[in-house]
């Protein structure tokens, strides 16, 4: 008897894993815990998702529960004031995708493979929105446009994307693919949706400005990138395994829903101290996961005392500032000044964003 096997080739549907996005369910919010803030530009807000923006305190990010059947939170914006925005000017949700993640794209070059873009979205306005594909350098771009026909209520949307044939794509632990949700984006950064432009675009032109509107919201979840031409249903992955995936990125010592810097000692890290000659050691910290690049450090104590640890002995405890040492993907070292200390303690935050 013979057996046929179908063997699933890289960018079919069938796939596992074929959603190049980490955290498009909007599930880990490690940073913030599903409390309210007020982003800075290039800084991080739920796992895997920055926020660019020309302007500060024009909105603020959240971790919500309203999402659509399926699905159990969101990414929720929520405009702060009324504001015109510039020619020039850009408030983004970006997602970055490690170059070793789309490498099999072969974007660059002839042959290069379509992908589908696919995701769940509401707003309190209605009209075209935008968002943008663009690569490490943004000198290549691919602006693209969705209608939110109904307010207030969640709608599935389809973006094809044409594989890119031009340009640099990079397929190192670098970024890849940037994907762009704008808020509002200006005339100059904006172009025609559905072609690549050499050059530096957002959005696409005529775009609805949520920014524009005082109060008004947008949430997003559900988003898969894919190969392509045609949108699957959203994968999930086990919880564990995308949590593993956003630790490739960013850890911490702390529980998972627990803010960075609050005042608990849950998944505090014990280090057994010791001296060899004149040379202290604290001890090492090794990482969950092994990160996408050296990862800088943050430092809390266990009274809470940022850039510190707390040094024991038998007698006696301090805090003692400290830093990272001989820092790899994998572990760092710590370094302190309590050589008369036998063990310290803390917490960590492991950064290796893109």
């Amino acid at each position: 008897m013979t057996l046929a096997v179908n063997i699933a080739q890289s960018g079919s549907n069938n796939v596992t894993f074929r959603n190049r996005i980490i955290n498009g369910a909007m599930v880990f919010d490690q940073r913030n815990a599903g409390a309210s803030f007020t982003p800075s530009t290039q800084t991080y807000g739920l796992d895997r998702w920055m926020y660019s923006l020309s302007q500060a305190s024009k909105l603020t990010g959240q971790q919500s529960t309203t999402a659509p059947s399926g699905f159990k939170n969101s990414n929720l914006i929520t405009s702060s004031s009324a504001y015109t925005v510039g020619a020039s000017e850009v408030f983004l949700l970006r997602h970055k995708v490690e170059g070793y993640n789309i490498a099999d794209l072969g974007w660059g070059a002839v042959g290069a493979q379509a992908v589908t873009l696919s995701f769940w979205v509401r707003s309190s306005l209605t009209g075209t929105f935008g968002g943008a594909v663009r690569n490490e350098n943004q000198d290549r771009s691919f602006p693209f446009s969705y209608t939110i026909s109904t307010a207030n209520t969640f709608e599935y949307k389809t973006v094809a994307v044409a594989g890119d044939t031009s340009g640099t794509w990079v397929t190192n632990n670098g970024v890849g693919i940037e994907l762009n949700f704008s808020v509002g984006s200006g005339s100059t950064v904006s172009n025609t949706a559905g072609s690549w432009y050499a050059g530096s675009f957002a959005s696409a032109t005529g775009a609805t400005s949520v920014v524009g509107t005082n109060g008004a919201t947008f949430y997003i979840t559900g988003v898969q990138l894919e190969a392509g031409t045609t949108a699957s249903p959203f994968e999930y992955r086990q919880y564990g395994t995308e949590l593993a995936l956003c630790q490739r990125y960013y850890e911490k010592s702390y529980d998972i829903d627990t803010v960075p810097g609050s005042s608990t000692n849950n998944g505090l890290t014990k280090l057994i101290s010791f001296v060899y000659g004149s040379v202290y050691y604290p001890g090492t910290i090794v990482f969950k996961q092994t990160k996408r690049a050296v990862p800088t450090m943050s430092f809390w104590s266990d009274a809470y005392t940022l850039g510190s640890w707390t040094f024991y002995s038998t007698s006696a405890s301090a805090q003692v500032a400290v830093s990272a040492v001989n820092t790899g993907m994998s572990s760092t070292c710590l370094t302190g000044s309590g050589s008369t200390y036998s063990y310290c303690q803390g917490q960590w935050v492991a950064s290796a964003e893109l």
